[in-house]
């Protein structure tokens, strides 16, 4: 255990709860205490290490609007996902700005990490200073040190999510400082990033020493055991392992890896803040990382969430469908990193769903990330032996082999998958496809009726609540969510899951080491899933996009693309263009491009602007007025 050192004595705000039957991490301390009070107490010594947690980020309502510390717009600020201008005032402003390119030191950005996970830090060094042994409170040594190792987790991941926006980052770990520390002692620099990726990695591996690969109570062996759901959300071992990998992927990816846009960028004393040359190891060291993850994990029990058909063979649609629904303790085991907490998922889910069943879905697929997803025969829409066509309707259903009813019809056929006279756009594509997007006179179960996207239509325009690209996202969304009828079943808050570990897996050792069989043996893993062909051995350069396009379908509308498209230096190329999907304005079911009343032609929905500068975020302005050894990040 490493030595940490803390000055100073510090009243923190914390409440007593009851949590004997309640989730681990639903508790936030609120009650002015005394630290001997708090830790000679173990349900206030729990409420404050939840206190800790809670500055993880919300996996679902965060990933979208970047409002308050725990909300983000990872989800929006990518080319997943576009929003009508007059969401603005609604608390979409900051997710908003940054795909218009209004970026800057003053942007208020209210996650704010720079300032707020320093907070969080702080709050968990306190609670390895003084969180002791309460013999009869069955608080014993062994559930100490387990929650030491939570702890310390959580430092370590704060950590990260700093350097993986902002790069270099003021970095004083186990220090915290005294209420009598001078101004000028607190003015510390950025330290450079590859100190800060160096320290963490080496923590992430210790913490996974300590902490369970699940919170199992058989496996802890405690006097006091939490079932393995009421504890789920809590730091693992897998967990550790997964950011530690997912760390060292950014590292070294192009952003970070001898980026020569960064390369003069230097403290006021002269040293370097990012690395200045490129060094291909980091990807051998990134892609064992991410071996270890996939080792671990599948020895602890993690895998890929499959659901079958009556003849044995995986139903691809319901693998999808449920992989981002079902919650641990019902067998969804391919959940790496996860929050219990949803607050206001229901209106959540009514943000993706069409306002004629009382959603509010102006946020809308893009018609990029439509063109992004394969046709059933897991060729790209480009490829000329794909079968793609834009043009004409279907005369038939399309019937697959699936028991998934998102677009059974009012005959209620099993497996049917697409409406007959549907736009041959939308025929004959993956099943990711159809789990993921909303598109015009798609079935809609819940209302017994195709969704209706034209102008003046029962879900289309004018309103400002319509799809701007004439697509609603289905994604992680419940067939059975009904804002109408105030149905909103529960399901789990994923950040990470073991999808992302096989791609960064395969990614890793394309780079490091091209032609290992372990690259087709990962992404295949994943196509599968998908119910699409398995790739073949090629080129390095043709994997590389072969990857990149699979990470797109797989993780669409889960926040990742942003930072994939910030550490591959592509988001210049994907994120400043026009932006297409249907023609908003349309009220024919047509497909003639010379008629301005034909819905179905691509039609220009938004123009964004994305420069250099964003792919890392400022220094808030206000810590730069504070702190004069600050160095602002090139271009703001």
């Amino acid at each position: 255990m490493k030595k940490y050192i803390y000055v100073g004595i510090l009243l923190l705000v914390i409440a007593s709860a009851n949590i004997s039957c309640k989730k681990f991490l639903d508790y936030r301390p609120d009650d002015k205490l005394t630290m001997e009070m708090i830790f000679n107490d173990r349900i206030r010594t729990e409420d404050w290490l939840s206190g800790v947690y809670s500055g993880v980020p919300q996996p679902m309502w965060g990933m979208y609007k970047a409002d308050d510390p725990l909300r983000n717009g990872y989800a929006i600020m990518g080319d997943d996902l576009t929003i009508p201008a007059p969401w603005q005032q609604f608390g979409w402003r900051e997710s908003y700005a940054y795909t218009m390119g209004n970026w800057s030191a003053p942007s208020a950005w209210g996650a704010n990490y720079w300032v707020q996970l320093p907070r969080r830090i702080r709050e968990a060094l306190i609670f390895i200073e003084n969180v002791k042994t309460l013999p009869d409170k069955d608080m014993e040594q062994a559930y100490v040190d387990l929650m030491k190792g939570e702890a310390r987790f959580l430092m370590a991941y704060y950590y990260w999510l700093m350097v993986e926006v902002y790069g270099p980052v003021p970095f004083r770990p186990g220090t915290i400082w005294s209420t009598e520390t001078s101004q000028a002692e607190l003015n510390i620099p950025q330290s450079p990033v590859d100190s800060i990726v160096n320290y963490l990695d080496k923590e992430f591996l210790e913490v996974a020493e300590i902490l369970p690969p699940v919170w199992d109570p058989k496996y802890l062996g405690l006097k006091r055991q939490q079932d393995d759901q009421s504890a789920w959300g809590r730091a693992t071992s897998i967990m550790a392992l997964a950011m530690r990998a997912r760390m060292l992927m950014h590292y070294a990816s192009p952003l970070l890896n001898g980026n020569p846009d960064y390369a003069n960028v230097t403290r006021k004393d002269g040293v370097h803040l990012f690395p200045t040359t490129y060094d291909a190891n980091k990807w051998k060291r990134a892609a064992d990382a991410c071996r270890l993850v996939i080792d671990k994990a599948h020895a602890a029990g993690y895998k890929l969430y499959y659901e079958y058909n009556d003849d044995g063979t995986i139903d691809p649609f319901m693998s999808y469908y449920n992989m981002s629904l079902k919650k641990w303790n019902e067998g969804n085991k391919e959940i790496i990193f996860g929050r219990p907490d949803n607050p206001d998922f229901g209106n959540w889910q009514n943000h993706h769903l069409p306002i004629g069943i009382g959603g509010n879905g102006g946020m809308g697929v893009t018609q990029e990330l439509v063109d992004a997803f394969f046709m059933k025969n897991g060729l790209p829409v480009s490829d000329p032996a794909s079968g793609y066509s834009e043009q004409g309707f279907s005369a038939t259903p399309e019937l697959r082999k699936t028991k998934w009813r998102g677009a059974e019809g009012p005959d209620r056929k099993v497996g049917q998958v697409t409406q007959e006279g549907t736009f041959n756009m939308y025929c004959n594509r993956e099943p990711r496809f159809y789990v993921s997007v909303i598109y015009n006179e798609a079935w809609l179960g819940v209302a017994n009726r195709r969704a209706d996207f034209f102008l003046r239509g029962k879900d289309g325009g004018p309103s400002f609540d319509a799809p701007q690209n004439g697509y609603n996202v289905r994604k992680r969304i419940s067939l059975d969510v009904n804002p109408r009828g105030n149905v909103h079943p529960y399901q789990p808050g994923i950040l990470h899951r073991l999808a992302e570990f096989y791609l960064d897996y395969a990614e890793a050792l394309n780079e490091s080491d091209p032609g290992n069989q372990d690259i087709l043996i990962y992404i295949n893993k994943v196509r599968e899933r998908a119910g699409i062909p398995p790739l073949t051995a090629m080129s390095q350069v043709d994997m590389r996009e072969a990857i990149v396009r699979e990470r797109r379908v797989e993780f669409n509308c889960e926040g990742i693309r942003i930072h994939d498209l910030r550490r591959w230096k592509q988001a210049d190329k994907y994120l400043g263009n026009k932006m297409y999907g249907m023609n908003f304005l349309g009220t024919k079911k047509s497909d003639n491009v010379s008629d301005p009343e034909a819905y179905y032609k691509r039609t220009m929905s938004v123009q964004r602007s994305f420069y250099k500068k964003q792919y890392l975020w400022p220094v808030p302005q206000a810590q730069m007025d504070i702190n004069p050894n600050l160095v602002q990040m090139p271009g703001y």
